[in-house]
């Protein structure tokens, strides 16, 4: 099982930038995917985007692929997403989630992932 925090959310102003952070820790990511989820409240947890640890594949959200980019630094076990022309509809708690790699999901389904950070608040005024 692998433990993740995610940190880096708070209030921001539309148009502005930002970095979410997610460590994780309790074991190899070697064959593992993560993901970026967000939830807003009274919407459906959305997927964000996502990548293969040791080969560094990633997979994005078609809505979102023009302002989001995730990244890993291996040897921190940190997963990265930054996030640009934030919007006020960006507004969610973030979560980071992690999965084995292999099964019959795809990387942008939540049923792929078995262990989710609590999340972070990421906020955006108008």
């Amino acid at each position: 099982q692998v433990q993740l925090v995610e940190s880096g959310g708070g209030l921001v102003q539309a148009g502005d930038s930002l970095r979410l952070s997610c460590a994780a820790s309790g074991g190899s990511l070697t064959n593992y995917r993560m993901g970026w989820f967000r939830q807003a409240p009274g919407k459906e947890r959305e997927f964000v985007a996502a990548i293969r640890w040791t080969r560094g594949t990633t997979y994005y959200s078609p809505s979102l692929k023009y302002r989001v980019t995730i990244s890993r630094d291996n040897a921190k076990n940190t997963m990265y997403l930054h996030m640009s022309s934030l919007r006020p509809e960006d507004t969610a708690v973030y979560h980071c989630a992690a999965g084995w790699q292999s099964g019959v999901y795809t990387d942008t389904a939540t049923e792929a992932y078995t262990d989710w950070g609590p999340g972070t608040q990421v906020t955006v005024s108008s």
